[in-house]
């Protein structure tokens, strides 16, 4: 029988310490808001699509009746993120006090993840003004040409191109009044990743900002089995996230935007 040294063992348990110590420290964090600008189950919706995303985030909550508030959580973060909630204008109002800490946030190399109303409040009314000059954020529901017309809960098409290259066409994700990106033309700096496919409105972008970047998307790429079932609906290709996997990715990974 082979016996280990004292020493040789001491060494191993220190190598296994330091290995378990910088496999911990290798997640990156990403910091949810929660409060009166989101609604229930939105946040953590997010949550765990970041969770279960490639990057494996490890995911704190933050507002205003947290245990942590927005400003100070940001502090080592990789990711803001702001998912679905109640009155946009309302929703901005509660957090313009985060507006300034967000967008420094960004410009520092941060990176910005909008979802339906955390689109919304990229833009430049009512919102951080974290998009380039002439984009601006609006309801696609008022839209010509739009597949939904109501504020209902729903599931829309979408056109979605993945990092790959590939582009999917009419793809069902979950929809309940998001926001079209208006604005963002081949002048400015970015790339559209999703398009509506009644229309071809912008879903889904990508956008600089700084030295960070700033993903927005209208419809719930992150909705799973318990906001089907609590809207009464069903996604005729079944609940998947690949696309809420993609849209995370690709906005941590834009680097320098260019437009595609």
């Amino acid at each position: 029988m082979h016996f280990r040294s004292p020493f040789s063992i001491a060494m191993a348990i220190i190598s296994y310490g330091v290995s378990a110590t910088v496999c911990a420290q290798a997640r990156p964090k990403a910091v949810v808001y929660r409060g009166p600008a989101s609604s229930e189950g939105c946040p953590e919706g997010v949550r765990d699509l970041l969770v279960s995303s490639p990057s494996n985030f490890e995911v704190v909550f933050a507002g205003p009746n947290e245990p942590i508030d927005v400003i100070e959580a940001l502090k080592g973060a990789t990711v803001y993120a702001h998912g679905g909630g109640p009155n946009w204008g309302e929703a901005y109002r509660s957090t313009k006090k985060y507006e300034k800490a967000i967008q420094e946030f960004v410009k520092s190399g941060g990176h910005y993840l909008g979802f339906c109303l955390g689109a919304y409040l990229a833009g430049p009314v009512n919102g951080y003004n974290l998009l380039p000059k002439g984009v601006d954020t609006e309801q696609e529901i008022e839209r010509r040409g739009a597949q939904i017309k109501g504020q209902e809960d729903a599931v829309i098409n979408v056109d979605w191109t993945f990092q790959s290259g590939t582009t999917e066409h009419k793809r069902w994700l979950y929809f309940q009044d998001g926001v079209v990106i208006r604005g963002l033309d081949a002048s400015k700096p970015g790339k559209i990743v999703g398009k509506y496919s009644a229309n071809g409105d912008v879903a889904a972008s990508i956008t600089p900002y700084g030295k960070g970047s700033v993903g927005l998307v209208g419809p719930h790429p992150e909705a799973d089995h318990t906001w089907y079932e609590g809207a009464g609906i069903k996604n005729p290709e079944g609940i998947r996230f690949d696309i809420g996997h993609d849209f995370v990715e690709a906005t941590i990974h834009a680097g320098s935007v260019k437009r595609s």
